[in-house]
């Protein structure tokens, strides 16, 4: 499907005020309409210590910053290509001045302007504009990237903190346990091996936690390097909430994908450029003209016979036009030209379809993904985990009875923590992969519902 100039055009100038405007923590959701796809996104999301990071990021980041100014940069090229060369003024003083009928010319002034053929500046001129809109599109798709990036590391921060406090809870009831099994071992009652076991896990809980440590200061420092501070404090998270999964419309999502993601405005608006381009190469087969004004400054005659008889108009300066055309007689070159950006064209048209292909895998792969972890994320907190928590308080019931031993009660704690853990990755998985959605379809699943 084509996409119209005015389309593009509108899109870019959408892109242009909310990139002007920033994305900020207060925005109105009734505004969302009016920003970009990142503006959007970051709109519909409620947890405020991810929009403050967010905001931060779009504010701060390096590599947006650049595009940003290669953008302002690209704006700046169609008023300089739009323009006519600079004319042309030379003098000329003749040290041994030629002799006219009218007396010897002693200097002469030059004004030329080149013309170059018709059409040629406005072919210019509109593929500079395309130009302009691609990298304006390009920085709206950077600052899309940057959001789900960002909301990726931020989810997977929220998972190592829920980590941490299962493990950390899950260390105290170790404790609680070691100190029951050390007292009946002590009465003689119980077995060596349940201490030993149980200080092994004490051992493998505080392992865990140096692990979650260093994988959040992995994560921090991403997000530091994102928003452009090294030294920055503690980041803080909200809580991990897995987002709801109502129906999902392929074809719906995927209309949206390809009308709202500027890297599709970008890709179209390359083409197009590459189409202008060509049309300013075939300008080339016509020449350029040169226009030209020239005074020359003439002394009256002083020879004898121009003193004796001087004739008429005598000492007259010499007022000529000039005109010119060059000749594009090398034929090949102008041949390569075209051949040039008609390859051009077509490399710009098939990194659009690359680039739709790619989409259309991305939200595939999405679709299927995001209603499996929906579904798995029911079953780990409806069944899994209520039969976990039962079965502990079943061996807690028999331990403090006497008719179970401190490995079953153990047993039952591991377990309970293993599926609260995997309750909770898959919970960040959904989360991500409903970021990473949004970041495909670039905007919010709640728009238009």
């Amino acid at each position: 499907m084509r996409i119209s100039c005015f389309q593009i055009v509108t899109a870019v100038v959408a892109v242009a005020l909310a990139a002007a405007a920033g994305v900020g923590v207060g925005i109105r959701e009734a505004d969302a309409a009016e920003l970009g796809p990142a503006g959007r996104v970051v709109a519909a999301i409620v947890d405020p210590e991810q929009r403050v990071l967010l905001a931060e990021v779009l504010e701060r980041n390096p590599r947006l910053a650049r595009l940003a100014a290669e953008a302002r940069a690209a704006a700046q090229r169609a008023p300089q290509v739009a323009a006519l060369p600079d004319p042309t003024a030379s003098l000329t003083w003749f040290v041994m001045s030629p002799q006219t009928r009218v007396g010897p010319l002693r200097s002469a002034v030059n004004v030329s302007q080149s013309l170059p053929w018709f059409g040629s500046l406005a072919r210019e001129k509109q593929a500079a504009l395309w130009e302009a809109a691609a990298a304006q599109a390009r920085v709206e798709a950077a600052r899309l990237e940057l959001v789900t990036a960002t909301r990726v590391a931020y989810h997977e921060l929220q998972f190592l903190d829920v980590e941490r406090r299962l493990t950390e809870a899950d260390r105290a009831t170790l404790e609680r346990t070691a100190a029951l099994a050390l007292a009946r071992y002590a009465a003689g009652s119980g077995l060596d091996q349940a201490v030993i076991r149980v200080q092994a896990e004490i051992t493998l809980a505080d392992s865990r936690l140096l692990g979650i440590a260093a994988r959040r200061a992995e994560l921090a420092a991403r997000l530091n390097a994102l928003r452009d501070r090294g030294q920055a404090p503690e980041i803080e998270v909200g809580p991990l909430a897995a987002p709801a999964v109502t129906s999902l419309d392929p074809a719906e999502l995927r209309l949206r994908a390809h009308a709202s993601r500027p890297e599709v405005a970008a890709a179209a608006a390359e083409v197009e450029a590459a189409a202008a381009r060509i049309e300013r190469a075939k300008k080339a087969y016509g020449p350029e003209v040169m226009l030209g004004l020239s005074y020359g400054f003439v002394s009256p005659r002083d020879d004898a016979a121009g003193r004796l008889d001087p004739p008429e108009g005598n000492g007259d300066d010499d007022l000529g036009l000039m005109a010119g055309v060059s000749l594009p007689v090398w034929r090949s070159k102008l041949a390569a030209g075209v051949e040039e950006w008609t390859a051009r064209r077509l490399a710009a048209e098939e990194a659009a379809r690359e680039l739709a292909a790619s989409i259309d895998g991305e939200l595939s792969e999405l679709l299927h993904r995001i209603p499996l972890l929906a579904e798995q994320l029911r079953v780990h907190e409806t069944v899994l985990l209520v039969q976990a928590r039962q079965s502990l308080e079943s061996a807690e019931a028999a331990y403090a009875a006497g008719t179970a031993a401190a490995l079953d009660l153990l047993d039952a704690e591991r377990v309970l923590l293993q599926v609260g853990t995997a309750a909770e990755r898959v919970r960040a998985d959904l989360a991500i992969a409903s970021a990473r959605l949004e970041g495909a379809v670039g905007g919010s699943l709640e728009e238009g519902k």
